[in-house]
C-alpha cells in the first residue's frame, strides 16, 4: 500500500513538471514582451487581507513567497512525515545511501559557489541557492526518459530530494528568519501544542486548516519563515485513521492538496520568479560572479557530492546502491539533483532580498536557469542511453516462450 501510495505521488509530480515548464517559459516571454513593465508591477503591487481583527499586507510576490509556498512546505512536511512513517524512509537500510547522497549534495554545491565567488569576488550569501531540488521538475525529466528503468532509482530520487527539502528548509529557519518576535512565536508554539494533543484525539479537519492559519499568520507576523512553520504544523497532524471513517487525516490532507501544489502552487511561482529581462543584459552581467556560481554549484557541485557521496557510502558497506540500478543510472540521477529551480529561486528570493526585476534577483535567476536546464539536458541524455542499454541488454535474454505458454530460459 506504501509502495503504490508513493508511485502515485511520483505521477502527479512528474505530470505537473510540464506545467511547470510552462509557467516558466510564459514567465520569461511576458518578461520580454510589450506586458514586461505590467507584470513587474504586478508582482510589486501591494494587497491587504484582513479577516476580523487579524490583517497582513504584501506584494503579490511575497504572497506567493510567504503564502502559497507555505503550502507547499505543509505538502512537503506531510510527505516526510509519511514517509518515515509508513514508507521508504521507515527502513534505515534504505535511507542511509539516499541520505548520505542528499548531504553530498548539499555540501560540494556550497563549496564550489564558495569558490567561484571567493576567486572572482562574488557576494558569499547565495551559498545556499544551488542546495536544493526541484521534486517536479526533476521527477518530470525522469519521466520522460527512463521508461526502461528499475522503479528504485524514482524512489531513490525522490527520497535524495525530500532530504533536501528539508535541508532547505532547516537553511531558511537558521539563516533567513531574522528579528523573530518571540511573544507571537511563543504563541505559535502554543498552537502546535494544542494541535498536537488534539491530534491524539482525531479532531475533524475544520480544526486543522484553522489551525494552521493561525499558525501561519502568527509566523508572518513573528518574522519567522513560514516554511519552518509549516513543516512544524505537518508534524502534529496524525497519521493513525480518525475510528468513525477509518480516514487517515494525514493522507487526507496529502489527497486535498497535493493536487492544487502541483498545479497551481508551484506554477504561480515559477511565474513570479522565472521571468526575466534579458533588455540591456550585457555579457558582463551573463557571466557575473553570482551567476557563474549558482549555475556551477547546481550543474557540477549537485552531481560530484551527490554520485560521489552514494559511491562511497556502497564501497564502505553502509548502504547500497537502489536495487537492479546500474552506476551509470545513478549518476543520471545525480545530475537531475542539479535541477533547483523553484526552490532555488525561493531561497535566492530570500539570501537577495528586493525587488523582482533587480539586478541581483536578475543574476540569481539566471544563474538557476542556466544550472537548472543544463543539469535537465545533461541528465536526460545519460539517463536515455542507461535506459537504452538497459533495454538491449534485456532483449539480448529475452526467454522463448513456446505455443503453451511456458517458458525456457537459454542462459
Amino acid at each position: 500500500m506504501a509502495r503504490r501510495w508513493t508511485l502515485d505521488f511520483l505521477k502527479t509530480e512528474a505530470a505537473a513538471g510540464a506545467l511547470l515548464g510552462v509557467a516558466a517559459l510564459a514567465a520569461l516571454i511576458v518578461a520580454n514582451s510589450p506586458l514586461s513593465a505590467d507584470y513587474f508591477y504586478w508582482l510589486k503591487s501591494e494587497h491587504l487581507f484582513q479577516a476580523g481583527p487579524l490583517s497582513l499586507e504584501l506584494s503579490v510576490s511575497e504572497w506567493i513567497k510567504e503564502g502559497l509556498m507555505a503550502i507547499f512546505f505543509l505538502v512537503v512536511g506531510l510527505e516526510i512525515k509519511y514517509e518515515i512513517r509508513c514508507g521508504e524512509l521507515s527502513d534505515p537500510k534504505k535511507l542511509a545511501t539516499p541520505v548520505v547522497a542528499a548531504l553530498g549534495g548539499m555540501v560540494a554545491p556550497a563549496a564550489v559557489y564558495l569558490l567561484f565567488s571567493g576567486l572572482f569576488a562574488g557576494p558569499h550569501q547565495g551559498w545556499p541557492i544551488p542546495l536544493a531540488t526541484d521534486i517536479a521538475f526533476a521527477l518530470a525529466v525522469f519521466g520522460l526518459v527512463a521508461k526502461n528503468l528499475p522503479s528504485s532509482l524514482r524512489v531513490f530520487l525522490l527520497t535524495l530530494a525530500i532530504v533536501d527539502d528539508l535541508g532547505a528548509i532547516a537553511l531558511i529557519a537558521v539563516l533567513f528568519s531574522e528579528g523573530v518576535n518571540w511573544v507571537l512565536l511563543a504563541w505559535a508554539a502554543g498552537l502546535l501544542v494544542v494541535g498536537a494533543v488534539m491530534a491524539r484525539r482525531r479532531v475533524a479537519a475544520p480544526f486543522w486548516v484553522l489551525g494552521f492559519g493561525l499558525v501561519w499568520w502568527l509566523s508572518v507576523k513573528a518574522g519567522l519563515s513560514t516554511s519552518l512553520a509549516a513543516v512544524a504544523f505537518a508534524l502534529i497532524v496524525p497519521v493513525s485513521p480518525r475510528a468513525s471513517d477509518q480516514q487517515s487525516p494525514l493522507k487526507e490532507a496529502m489527497h486535498d492538496l497535493h493536487p492544487y501544489v502541483a498545479y497551481l502552487v508551484l506554477p504561480l511561482f515559477a511565474f513570479a520568479k522565472a521571468g526575466v529581462s534579458f533588455s540591456g543584459l550585457s555579457v558582463e552581467q551573463l557571466l557575473a560572479p553570482l551567476v557563474l556560481g549558482i549555475a556551477a554549484g547546481l550543474f557540477v557541485g549537485k552531481q560530484i557530492g551527490v554520485f560521489g557521496a552514494a559511491w562511497l557510502v556502497s564501497a564502505l558497506k553502509l548502504g547500497t546502491k537502489p536495487t537492479q540500478a546500474t552506476w551509470l543510472q545513478v549518476y543520471g540521477v545525480s545530475l537531475l539533483c542539479g535541477v533547483g529551480f523553484t526552490m532555488s529561486l525561493f531561497i535566492g528570493a530570500l539570501a537577495f532580498p528586493g525587488a523582482v526585476d533587480s539586478p541581483l534577483q536578475v543574476e540569481v535567476k539566471l544563474g538557476v536557469l542556466m544550472g537548472s536546464v543544463l543539469s535537465a539536458v545533461v541528465g536526460a541524455v545519460v539517463l536515455s542511453i542507461a535506459s537504452d542499454r538497459r533495454r538491449r541488454s534485456k532483449a539480448t535474454v529475452e526467454p522463448i516462450t513456446e505455443p503453451q505458454h511456458a517458458n525456457i530460459d537459454l542462459r
